[in-house]
């Protein structure tokens, strides 16, 4: 058998497993859409932010996979990025604030499980904060990959062995899993740490709305 034709079959159970989530989001309340790849997801983004003037990113890799910031800004939206490079602290802190009010707020989850609970760790906490409530419209991109089989402890376990210890290496933390690729348990005792608020999101937050686009790729970390 090609692997093609093995990539089919894989493809066939991913799709599968994503409508089953999206059902489960569904009855909690979220607004979710199944995308086939990041093109499809980008494309409903763009539609979503045609009547959006004020555009938040959270800082997250998933939706900077779908390379939307040039034609959102083409388009005249405006652009609340902190990580543009050349801010200086005051200019990131103030961006983070104007997020929290934004038309459309970008982002994406560490870890969903398959009963469509979210599970997230910050370290600022600007991006829990604005998926939650603030912003008119918030739209999470999530890649097949942040999917776990469990509850919020096989979650948290995703956020440990991988979503934290990477985004910790790839922002230059200094904390032991910056180093070791291994959580090592570092916070409340290092100032670095970027695991400082855990939120856990059961149903869709009362006043806000809230788009789920589940994407059958794999996204960000």
């Amino acid at each position: 058998m090609e692997q093609s034709a093995v990539d089919t079959l894989l493809g066939w159970q991913s799709a599968l497993r994503l409508e089953a989530v999206a059902a489960k989001l569904r009855k909690r309340g979220f607004e979710v859409e199944v995308c086939a790849n990041r093109e499809a997801a980008g494309a409903r983004v763009l539609a979503m932010a045609a009547s959006a003037q004020s555009i938040g990113f959270g800082g997250s890799l998933s939706v900077a996979c779908l390379n939307l910031t040039r034609t959102l800004r083409d388009a005249g939206k405006e652009i609340l990025n902190h990580g543009f490079p050349n801010l200086t602290a005051e200019e990131r802190d103030l961006i983070r604030r104007r997020q929290l009010t934004c038309d459309l707020f970008l982002s994406s989850v560490n870890a969903l499980t398959d009963e469509g609970v979210i599970v997230n760790v910050d370290g600022v906490g600007n991006r829990v904060a604005a998926m939650i409530y603030g912003p008119r419209h918030i739209v999470l991109v999530v890649g097949r990959n942040k999917l776990v089989k469990g509850d919020v402890e096989a979650a948290l376990n995703r956020i440990e062995e991988v979503a934290a210890p990477v985004n910790a290496y790839r922002l230059g933390c200094k904390t032991p899993c910056a180093a070791t690729g291994a959580c090592a348990h570092c916070a409340g005792h290092n100032e670095g740490s970027i695991c400082r608020v855990t939120t856990v999101i059961r149903q869709r937050p009362l006043y806000s709305a809230v788009t789920i686009l589940l994407v059958d790729e794999d996204l960000g970390l």
